[in-house]
């Protein structure tokens, strides 16, 4: 195994390095769902090739068995943690652990077998994964359907936490997305990489282009950052 580096070790720096290689992490000004200009752009949507979203795959799996989290089953909320919840529970049962899958739809379905749950029937420890999580209003939704299925939310793996405040009614928090989750709902949240491993990778970089960024981001956390 690599040595570790800084928060997320290794496994985080070569996630950083594959998202930048995929496009899928930017630098630039980005306007985020609060309104914040960011220096930073992270959109899982553009994992849009089989090889990406495998690989990808390979990252949520390689941090949740080093983790040792134990759960019963995945489940992938609309819309991008439909492809992410199919993609790790395929990349676990490759590596021996197969576990059940299950994801939900926008709208209920009137016909067939109805309803706005697809897949195996809820039940036991559910792990949620999803790509980053700003508000939490996804988590809140899974878990909302989850407990109504008479199921047990226990954790939520993401790709990247951005370890910024959370707004709530237009106004900002001084906890996070991830905060909120962990402290006030009592989930676990597991992720791939978070803020700190990017600067992390970026101090590594001071030499190049990329390192020019560090400087904006830091700036952005100073002025968004939570905790």
């Amino acid at each position: 195994m690599a040595e570790e580096i800084g928060e997320g070790g290794a496994l985080a720096q070569e996630f950083v390095q594959f998202a930048l290689e995929s496009g899928v992490l930017r630098f630039g000004q980005f306007k985020t769902k609060a309104g914040r200009m960011s220096p930073y752009f992270f959109n899982a949507g553009l994992f849009d090739d089989g090889a990406k979203i495998a690989r990808l795959a390979g990252f949520y799996a390689d941090r949740l068995l080093a983790s040792g989290l134990e759960f019963d089953m995945i489940f992938g909320p609309a819309y991008k943690g439909i492809p992410l919840g199919a993609t790790v529970a395929a990349e676990l049962a490759r590596r021996g652990r197969n576990v059940p899958f299950a994801y939900n739809r926008k709208e209920a379905k009137d016909h067939g077998e109805g309803g706005t749950l697809v897949g195996a029937p809820l039940e036991g420890r559910v792990l949620i994964v999803d790509d980053v999580m700003s508000a939490g209003t996804a988590v809140r939704e899974s878990i909302a359907a989850i407990r109504g299925a008479g199921a047990t939310p226990h954790a939520v793996a993401i790709a990247l936490d951005r370890q910024e405040k959370a707004t709530e009614n237009g106004v900002d928090v001084d906890h996070s997305a991830v905060q909120y989750v962990r402290d006030q709902l009592g989930l676990q949240v597991i992720a791939i990489a978070t803020l700190d491993d990017l600067l992390q990778y970026l101090s590594g970089r001071a030499d190049d282009e990329l390192g020019a960024h560090r400087q904006g981001v830091l700036a952005y956390r100073a002025r968004y950052g939570a905790g």
